[in-house]
């Protein structure tokens, strides 16, 4: 084992492994070191992928008798929620090997060192006793689960989505603390297995950071599934009384306290850097506690960079790798390069999905004092009306400037794929003349892009669908 590296990247997940791409690729000397999670880190043992998975599992279980089609109406089916969790375990167990120990086994200039790094000097750190020196650094060990300030937590078992993922007995009941896209996708996830969900958010609204449309119509959406939700609720205290958690809140009808089998703590993260020595190397944190960067992601300590959770962006798998390759880029290759990051996606994987790409209406009206939206019904796309799913929404943001396209909102079935084109239109910087000129595939849920740039220029609630 060598004791030097040109480059070391403390952290083993998707920004660590597209770091260590980017380096094996130019030939760099290299050391991941990770500790925590197993390789791979949040999406592929505990976040995208094993939730993603089980919440398909809970669609299928959920939706058929429930069809929307007379003819496949049938009676409930049961489900075996501990066989659910044994075929997670397995898928993830397979993509472990397939996307990071055997890519880590062809590699040439990187080692893998497993233990907990501490930066005892600017270009040195210590790992579990051995001493390994670097040239430059990269700091990419993620993020954990933020304990909103509730009196009883030290007292009481609750489950992050680590623990929940992980459950062999399916609860009961479940209490999910938070309305972000982490709290919703498992009160879905749950309630459609058969356990009775109560959601709690702090904010007047769910996914409060997205459009107001948006939020309103998941809530009916869920709500209509038999979910209950809970918006301006503030949790005061946690504990446990007969076997179930009791959480004690006050809202607009003063206090109520709110019992389940189970609570799921989805409040947002906090980054991983807890006795990692950074002040050692002269790194430091913002006021929420992570690692600040500038716009090439280089830290105060010009040696070290960080990409990922770690540095309070977006907790998306995709971006913690972009991070991670522009990282690598800037410290190996003196690239200079950014991110742009209004045009990155993001998605909730509940079922209608969630996605968005670019500004909302309140922020651009920030930017610009000047907006002009248009909100399309699914009800008014072909393709919903044939599968007779009309659930959701596409709301387009668009400059008057210049008529460019600088925000898509949707709320559909297929909300994720919609928004991909809504990416291209605003990387292209499109104008909705741009998108009214371009030839769809119909029927199609995307066509919802379209009839919302048309609805910019004619009364699409009078209009045929085959016009142009």
């Amino acid at each position: 084992m060598k004791d030097s590296y040109e480059f070391v990247i403390i952290g083993g997940g998707a920004a660590a492994f597209a770091a260590a791409t980017k380096a094996e690729e130019l030939g760099v000397d290299t050391a991941i070191v990770n500790a925590g999670l197993p390789m791979g880190g949040t999406c592929v043992n505990v976040g995208c992928v094993p939730s993603k998975h089980l919440l398909e599992v809970s669609h299928e279980h959920f939706y058929p008798p429930r069809s929307a089609f007379p003819a496949l109406r049938n009676p409930p089916g049961t489900v075996e929620f501990s066989q659910a969790i044994v075929h997670k375990d397995s898928l993830v167990a397979k993509l472990r090997k397939r996307n990071y120990e055997e890519v880590l086994a062809s590699w040439e200039h990187v080692e893998y060192v497993e233990g907990w790094a501490r930066l005892t000097r600017p270009t040195a750190i210590d790992v579990d006793g051995r001493k390994i020196r670097g040239q430059r650094f990269l700091i990419a060990t993620g993020s954990s689960t933020r304990l909103p300030p509730i009196e009883g937590f030290d007292g009481v078992r609750y489950l992050t989505h680590i623990e929940a993922l992980a459950l062999r007995e399916q609860p009961p009941s479940l209490l999910v603390l938070g309305g972000g896209p982490l709290g919703l996708e498992f009160a879905q996830l749950f309630a459609h297995f058969g356990t009775e969900v109560t959601l709690l958010e702090l904010m007047p609204r769910i996914l409060p950071m997205h459009e107001p449309e948006i939020s309103r119509e998941l809530t009916r959406c869920l709500r209509e599934e038999g979910i209950r939700i809970e918006t301006g609720v503030k949790a005061q205290r946690i504990g446990e009384h007969d076997g179930q958690k009791v959480v004690t809140a006050t809202g607009a009808d003063g206090v109520e306290r709110f019992r389940a089998a189970e609570v799921l703590v989805a409040t947002g993260i906090a980054a991983n850097t807890k006795d990692l020595g950074l002040s050692a190397a002269g790194v430091e944190l913002d006021p929420r506690g992570f690692v600040k960067v500038d716009r090439e992601l280089r830290t105060t300590a010009p040696h070290i960079w960080a990409a990922g959770d770690v540095t309070g962006s977006l907790a998306l798998e995709t971006l913690a790798a972009k991070e991670g390759n522009v990282a690598a880029s800037n410290a190996l290759e003196d690239a200079h390069r950014a991110i742009d990051y209004d045009t990155v996606p993001h998605a909730v994987f509940t079922n209608p999905q969630v996605a968005s790409v670019g500004l909302t209406e309140a922020e651009l009206m920030k930017r610009e004092r000047v907006c002009a939206c248009r909100t399309v019904p699914m009800a008014f796309v072909s393709k919903a009306l044939a599968v007779e799913d009309t659930r959701g929404l596409l709301k387009l943001v668009v400059n008057p400037k210049t008529g460019r396209i600088v925000g898509v909102h949707a709320v559909s079935p297929l909300a994720a794929e919609i928004v991909t084109a809504g990416v291209y239109a605003i990387r292209a910087r499109w104008t909705i003349d741009d998108v009214v000129d371009t030839v769809h595939v119909f029927p199609t849920m995307a066509e919802a892009l379209k009839l919302a740039a048309q609805a910019f220029r004619r009364d699409i609630s009078k209009m045929s669908c085959c016009v142009e």
